[in-house]
């Protein structure tokens, strides 16, 4: 079977041996072809996204050779490389079976997180959202964000690694790992220091573990890196649970704080 990740660098494994991509513009190529997997992409986007608003002479032509050169590694001497990339008005569609990409997988599973967290089924959220994050390598496509495809595609991918955090975290809280969740969070902290929730859940751990007077410095923290670097103020969620914890409210079930 054949795997096609992008959750990470760029990489085709067939049969656990991986396919050796040297060309840069071939890369770009199967990138934005994987991104727009089952779908047409025009010759025109193609262009964009290979050579960034800048074709050649010739580029038309040139396209043409990158997409032979790609059918053939992709088909290792065989017809395997032409039903993966079908010709069709006004460009081209890659074909994948189910299994064969990890976007789609880790879209299913994001999917599955969502709806038993709304359904409030804590453990099997934390198994969907924790698989889904199991499946990244590393920064998507990293060398590869030249053109608007790639680039918008990594934009909306990141926010949607960054919420699946967010809500794997929530699962955790609501099934009562606090202490766990510390570290990572403060690491988390570091990395987005913008943003909101991860200090929410860091000062709902720290008091759930007894540690109110950090779960205030969390606090403190927060505002005056958001008003050093934005000129805001904390929003409504991390200010009420300041006061809750000022007040030494019971807030342990997870309803009235996650």
């Amino acid at each position: 079977m054949v795997r096609f990740e992008i959750l990470g660098p760029l990489r085709v494994v067939d049969d656990t041996e991986p396919v050796r991509i040297t060309a840069r513009k071939v890369e770009l190529l199967l990138a934005t072809l994987l991104i727009r997997a089952g779908q047409v992409v025009s010759v025109d986007q193609l262009m964009t996204e290979v050579w960034n608003y800048n074709p050649p002479r010739r580029a038309t032509d040139a396209l043409y050779v990158y997409v032979s050169q790609l059918r053939k590694l992709l088909g290792r001497g065989g017809p395997e490389g032409a039903h993966r990339i079908e010709t069709r008005a006004p460009g081209y569609a890659f074909n994948v079976e189910e299994g064969e990409l990890d976007l789609h997988t880790f879209q299913r599973l994001v999917n599955q997180g969502r709806d038993a967290a709304r359904e409030r089924r804590h453990t099997a959220a934390s198994e969907a959202f924790g698989a889904a994050l199991d499946l990244w390598r590393g920064p998507a496509l990293e060398e590869l964000r030249d053109g608007p495809v790639i680039t918008g595609f990594v934009t909306w991918l990141d926010e949607t690694r960054l919420e699946c955090t967010e809500k794997l975290i929530e699962a955790k809280l609501a099934l009562g790992r606090h202490s766990e969740l510390i570290g990572l969070l403060y690491g988390l902290i570091a990395d987005h220091p913008l943003c909101e929730p991860f200090y929410r859940q860091l000062m709902l751990a720290l008091y759930r573990c007894e540690r109110r007077a950090d779960a205030l410095m969390v606090y403190r923290t927060a505002r005056e890196t958001l008003h050093k670097q934005l000129g805001l103020e904390p929003g409504h969620a991390l200010r009420e649970l300041q006061q809750r914890i000022l007040a030494a409210d019971d807030f342990h079930d997870e309803r009235s704080a996650v």
